[in-house]
């Protein structure tokens, strides 16, 4: 399949989504949404991909939506309010991307702003380049996070330094990031996606239920109270149980030799 806004490549056990609008810093837009939908879609379904790492260029990760596309006359302000959620692919994609079973690491070199901040927290790991800026600056614009930085940034770094940077709108460095715990690895300049691959490789080495029912796990265990995430887990893991997987795993550890899972 050909796409406008996107590279898409098969490398190894996971699949490399390039953002590639250079002449607009890889602003989203509707299509560029679309096309990501659409690549996360056929990778849900297919075994042989264990993971996706989602990246931009040098310049750039993303610098956030496209506005050029959002136009609303003045007297369709209450139809826009009411499209926002169906007809706006990239209000989808924030949505839908949560939702993803298999982990996606984000490659940060350049500017993570606005839109292209909330996209890479959307994911499971950011790993950024030495180069990195990431910010939320809308509320230097009279607007605010639309694509659940409010829910997010807080989320990973907790609510006083969230507040502080979306309240002052100022970029922050990747070590800064790293510092709040924001990215999980930071890079030379230009070696992030050496990284991203590095993680690739080990988590797709593991069994791929395994990693897909604890990402859920951890993912809805931080909106229970502890006694409804230990009862999911707990859950998720009998499951297991259940699996070729589990009894391949065991097999090979008793017999010293690298497992052979096939996600079944």
């Amino acid at each position: 399949m050909s796409y406008e806004d996107i590279i898409v490549e098969r490398v190894e056990s996971w699949f490399e989504i390039t953002i590639n609008r250079p002449e607009k810093l890889n602003a989203l837009r509707n299509c560029t949404a679309e096309e990501l939908l659409a690549v996360l879609a056929e990778v849900e379904n297919d075994r042989a991909v264990g993971v996706v790492i989602l990246k931009g260029s040098a310049k750039a990760f993303c610098t956030g939506v496209d506005t050029s596309e959002f136009k609303t006359a003045e007297n369709e302000y209450f139809d826009f309010y009411r499209k926002r959620r169906h007809q706006f692919k990239v209000n989808e994609l924030f949505r839908e991307l949560p939702a993803f079973s298999k982990p996606v690491i984000t490659v940060v070199e350049g500017f993570a702003l606005g839109g292209g901040l909330e996209l890479a927290m959307m994911g499971d790991i950011i790993v950024a380049g030495a180069d990195a800026k990431l910010g939320l600056p809308e509320t230097r614009l009279g607007i605010m996070p639309g694509g659940g930085g409010t829910q997010t940034l807080p989320r990973l770094i907790g609510k006083a330094l969230a507040k502080e940077l979306i309240w002052t709108g100022r970029r922050i460095s990747a070590a800064e990031a790293r510092e709040y715990r924001l990215v999980n690895h930071v890079t030379e300049a230009g070696k992030a996606l050496d990284k991203a691959r590095e993680l690739a490789r080990a988590i797709c080495a593991n069994a791929p239920l395994a990693v897909m029912v604890t990402k859920a796990a951890i993912d809805r265990g931080l909106d229970m109270p502890l006694a409804g995430g230990m009862a999911t887990e707990s859950d998720f893991s009998f499951m297991l149980h259940f699996s070729k997987d589990r009894k391949e795993g065991l097999s090979a550890f008793r017999e010293k030799r690298p497992p052979n899972f096939k996600g079944e």
